[in-house]
């Protein structure tokens, strides 16, 4: 990943799902009230309040240290974020990329644990056997399979944008899942990352130094904290 000059991913804004899973949470239900397939979960009111957050600290920089290229998961709640905050800055096209989409969770999608636990006690079982990086629910992705073909798309945005500053707009597990490719992680280290939140509208930044792209910042919601915007 050399030849980038810098490369950053954001997670998109809060999403309608994300309020979702913490009212089922809340409600100790066995499953979310979304309605809706993964692709087309939107932003919530504060998701766009959190892009646009986002737009302006994108405005703040210099001209000449802004994105060159942004990448975005086709997802909408990722696509809406990236729209949102670009028109803060001007007309800069965003290129949707199906690999940065979220992890694919098969039968699982809309399930809180207490859901997956109740209904699908094998695969619980099975996931424990199998551990987390390596699990892959039925009709679904485990994390090695997102890196896969994240893999591919980085080398992608590598061979098209040498010199180029990337912005990319994706998921928690993207985010994760490119700093375990980008800085060479283990499957221990990368687990232990996940550990941590990444919070909505967060940034994690790599930069170019002696030949590599280097970790700067990770999960990064200056931004936000300045607009007063919860995390």
């Amino acid at each position: 990943m050399s030849e980038l000059e810098w490369l950053a991913m954001a997670r998109h804004g809060e999403s309608i799902g994300n309020v979702a899973w913490r009212t089922a949470e809340a409600g100790r239900r066995e499953e979310i009230d979304i309605g809706l397939r993964d692709p087309d979960v939107p932003l919530s009111d504060t998701g766009r309040r959190q892009a646009k957050a986002l737009g302006r600290w994108l405005a703040a920089m210099p001209p000449d240290e802004r994105p060159t290229v942004v990448y975005s998961s086709p997802y909408v709640r990722a696509a809406e974020t990236a729209r949102i905050a670009l028109a803060e800055i001007g007309d800069l096209p965003i290129r949707l990329d199906e690999r940065l989409r979220d992890r694919e969770n098969g039968v699982l999608y809309a399930l809180t644990w207490r859901g997956i636990a109740a209904r699908f006690p094998d695969e619980m079982a099975r996931k424990r056997l199998t551990g987390k990086f390596y699990y892959r629910p039925p009709g679904g992705e485990s994390w090695a399979d997102v890196a896969l073909r994240l893999r591919s798309a980085l080398s992608d945005i590598q061979r098209d944008h040498p010199g180029g500053r990337v912005l990319v707009v994706a998921h928690d597990a993207v985010v994760v899942l490119t700093r375990y490719i980008v800085e060479r992680l283990t499957e221990q280290d990368v687990l232990e990352i996940e550990r941590t939140l990444v919070p909505n509208a967060s940034l994690t930044l790599w930069a170019r130094k002696d030949g590599e792209l280097r970790l700067v910042t990770s999960n990064s919601t200056g931004h936000l904290d300045a607009a007063d915007l919860p995390v």
